[in-house]
């Protein structure tokens, strides 16, 4: 047995056509664009690389895209200050701040700073405090992929046994209240999780994001179970390039798993694809209009 392996690249690309005849349709209709503003401070080259791919995907799908690149030096009150010009431009319906900032600037300062409702990365605890309400909230864009390639896969998630290792903010909590929404029975592991191994192995829907590359062992796997892989580490190789791999053993897992993610081409697509779809909700919010199905 093999696992299929689940194209994210092709799902990402399906969800950004989507956007493109939304924004289409809404320029046509109610003369409305969405915009998206990025901000990135210091010179981080894979956080670069991230902000010139939003850049590229919000322009390709016919919104307007505002960059805005600071040096490392800049303040935490002149990038405080750039959020609350940014708040109050009605052009701009998402604003997005690159992570991780320079050491010398609070995080926290600079989520809470954001105004909720043009908070596109899903960070602000007004966002997350709706989420795990049940309220219509802007969701973080790599657990709305997670999402969407699981019932891609299952079209309904109800009573599926789904397991979320890791427990961040940005990811593992999210993932599991959208997983509650759907009717899964959800159990958030962690690095003090007692008998990881067994927890997982009980899982019909695995989602591993943990940060270290291929903690998840094959037999740490139901057989047939589908496996979400969000995590996105380099590791060293012998010229010295290094390689991106997951943290599934993906080459263990995919002998087990009933279907899996990739790493790269799984979930890595569908974030910039989700930050899209944020932006033109957060638009339509913005003028009243009622949220569109994409």
């Amino acid at each position: 047995m093999s696992a299929r392996t689940i194209d994210g690249k092709a799902a990402a690309e399906a969800v950004r056509a989507a956007v493109a005849a939304e924004v289409a349709r809404l320029s046509s209709a109610h003369g409305l664009v969405p915009g998206l503003a990025v901000v990135l401070v210091g010179d981080d080259p894979a956080s670069a690389v991230y902000v010139r791919g939003k850049g590229k995907a919000t322009i390709a799908a016919g919104m307007r895209s505002f960059e805005h690149r600071l040096p490392a030096e800049t303040t935490q009150d002149a990038l405080l200050a750039l959020i609350a010009r940014l708040n109050a431009d009605p052009a701009v319906h998402g604003i997005l701040v690159q992570l991780p900032v320079p050491k010398h600037i609070d995080p926290l300062a600079v989520i809470l700073a954001i105004d909720p409702a043009k908070d596109v990365d899903g960070l602000h605890p007004m966002n997350s405090g709706r989420l795990a309400s049940g309220l219509p909230a802007l969701v973080p864009c790599t657990p709305l992929g997670c999402l969407h390639l699981a019932k891609s896969l299952h079209g309904s998630l109800a009573g599926l046994d789904a397991v979320v290792v890791g427990r961040s903010n940005l990811v593992g909590k999210p993932v599991a209240q959208l997983l509650l929404a759907e009717n899964a029975t959800v159990t958030i592991a962690h690095s003090r999780t007692r008998d990881l191994r067994a927890v997982c192995r009980r899982a019909d829907l695995l989602v591993a994001a943990v940060g270290k590359p291929g903690m998840i062992r094959g037999d740490w796997i139901k057989p047939g179970a589908t496996v979400i892989d969000v995590g996105i580490n380099r590791v060293p190789t012998a010229d010295g390039k290094g390689r991106l791999v997951g943290d599934v053993a993906f080459d263990e897992a995919v002998a087990v798993a009933g279907a899996i993610t990739p790493v790269p081409g799984g979930v890595g697509p569908t974030t910039i694809a989700f930050l899209l779809v944020n932006t033109v909700r957060a638009a339509c919010a913005a003028a009243g209009l009622p949220t569109p199905k994409i």
